[in-house]
């Protein structure tokens, strides 16, 4: 897993969603991806991204960060089976809503 996100148990996905640099969408990085990096664009991007990070983790815990342009955790989401949790919320995400 990533080293940024310290330890953590072997059944958890971890995932970051980060706009891209062209705002173009949304890059959805993840080493359970099939190329580690999937880059969403259009006006369902980040409801996509959502989507297949849970795809990608349906027998796992998938905890998904989603970070904002200057690169702070914004919210994170935490899904295990069809049970989402969202364990924090910053004030003025600058993100669209899902």
């Amino acid at each position: 897993m990533f080293s940024s996100f310290g330890t953590m148990a072997s059944s958890q996905h971890v995932y970051e969603i980060r706009p891209r640099e062209d705002r173009r969408g949304f890059d959805l990085i993840g080493d359970c991806l099939p190329l580690g990096l999937l880059w969403l664009e259009g006006p369902d991007a980040f409801g996509d991204a959502i989507y297949y990070a849970k795809f990608f983790s349906r027998l796992h815990t998938a905890i998904i960060r989603v970070f904002d342009e200057s690169g702070t955790v914004v919210e994170t989401l935490e899904f295990a089976g069809d049970f989402l949790r969202v364990v924090n919320i910053s004030a003025l995400p600058a993100i669209p809503a899902y």
